[in-house]
């Protein structure tokens, strides 16, 4: 089954939580802090696998979960770090943000690798948490929630050239006599569902190239096959018409070569600006040759006579795709506006807090301060006060007090809530 699209959540792993432990040792007096930090957790990691040529496998997995980084322990043992999960996808493959649409990554080199969801990072235990003014803690960390996010996988197939054309043109016939790929052929529409590739050897070099399912009006507002065909069709450098020149449907080959023009263009104006050629095939038919010559008065791009069925003609038009690849420069498929900053990800500058007011509860938002929250263990009063001590640092306590807080109001963080005092 060919998949090209699947919709995954993805959970990297939290980080172990810090441990608070004290040495208490014979012969070792004020022995101090000894609890050890967490390990950070997994990452889920995205690499290229060059011998896949589907998302089957993501298809049946909505759920991608990375481990957990290991709690620390006492005698100072920190805890181990998670290995990375690693989903592997085709090569030509996009991802996506499912809320934003923003591209995260596009995937178009071989071995090439992304990570997208980061672990968190472990807790610290009370050994690094000493300070001078507080050489032995009694509080530790929790480890940072992992990062959670939803993202649109796509296949787009990697391919020097793409045949395009109406259902029954014989796209399919050509691919398998130019090339070793054998793709399903018949006299019904629609026999290719999913595109085929292979590749062409002529003079000493080689192409890749693409048979993509049958278009026809209205695919670019999803008539048909409508997005499976046209996505396919944005990464390749040159577009070969293959046109029924014998009109052996009913159909007027120019009538033909426009009804693509025109769905292209309104999938994207970029497949406009591609380089194309025309191969007018069912040159073997008698009306042909008088509709060739009507064809060529109408169109102002190179067309290339064969006739697929009687292997005529093909070799002139490989040599002239050939040199056309080796001509044509690779297409950038994203602008840099469209695709999210490694580095602004990574190192992403949180959100100031705010404070809004449901019916009598204060609450407090943004990513700092819920961090803050999941990551403080609340098991100890001097923990409890050192979370107070942050919050009030961050400004929390003067904007309550200006929202009109009053002794004894409830404050909430999360699904958490506190009892207000000064």
């Amino acid at each position: 089954m060919f998949v090209d699209e699947v919709i995954v959540e993805l959970s990297a792993g939290r980080g172990g939580d810090g441990c608070m432990a004290f040495r208490r040792e014979k012969y070792i007096p004020m022995g101090g802090p000894f609890g050890g930090s967490g390990g950070k957790g997994g990452d889920i990691k995205f690499v290229v696998d060059e011998g896949l040529r589907t998302l089957i496998d993501l298809r049946y997995q909505k759920h991608v979960r990375a481990d957990n980084g290991m709690n620390g322990q006492g005698k100072n043992k920190n805890g181990r770090s998670s290995e990375d999960t690693i989903v592997k996808v085709p090569l030509g493959t996009t991802i996506r943000d499912y809320e934003t649409g923003v591209v995260i990554a596009d995937l178009i080199k071989k071995n090439q690798e992304v990570i997208v969801s980061y672990g968190g990072r472990g807790g610290r235990g009370n050994v690094s948490l000493a300070t001078k003014s507080n050489p032995c803690p009694s509080y530790c960390e929790r480890g940072e929630p992992g990062e959670e996010r939803k993202v649109i996988v796509e296949l787009r197939m990697l391919a020097d050239v793409g045949l395009v054309g109406l259902p029954s043109v014989g796209k399919s016939t050509i691919l398998s006599m130019i090339t070793n790929a054998n793709p399903k052929i018949a006299s019904y529409h629609f026999t290719t569902l999913f595109p085929n590739l292979g590749v062409v050897s002529i003079d000493n070099y080689s192409y890749t190239l693409a048979d993509l399912p049958g278009l026809i009006e209205g695919a670019s507002e999803g008539v048909g096959l409508g997005h499976k065909f046209l996505k396919h069709i944005e990464r390749t450098k040159i577009i070969a018409h293959v046109i029924d020149m014998s009109g052996s449907e009913g159909r007027d080959p120019y009538d033909d070569y426009l009804t693509i023009r025109k769905e292209l263009g309104e999938f994207s104006s970029k497949l406009l600006e591609k380089s194309e050629i025309v191969i007018a095939n069912k040159m073997d038919i008698n009306s042909a040759s008088d509709k060739l010559v009507e064809f060529k008065k109408q169109v102002n791009v190179p067309v290339y006579e064969v006739s697929a069925i009687n292997n005529r003609g093909l070799d002139e038009v490989m040599r002239a795709l050939a040199e056309l690849v080796k001509n044509t420069k690779d297409d950038v498929l994203f602008d840099d506006n469209e695709q999210e900053s490694h580095v602004l990800y990574k190192f992403k500058e949180e959100k100031p807090f705010t404070i809004v007011k449901d019916n009598d509860v204060f609450v407090i938002k943004g990513d700092k301060v819920e961090k803050l929250f999941l990551m403080t263990n609340f098991n100890t009063e001097e923990a409890l006060v050192r979370f107070s001590n942050r919050l009030r640092k961050m400004g929390i306590d003067d904007a309550l007090i200006d929202a009109g807080i009053e002794e004894g109001d409830i404050v909430r963080i999360l699904d958490y809530e506190f009892e207000w005092r000064k």
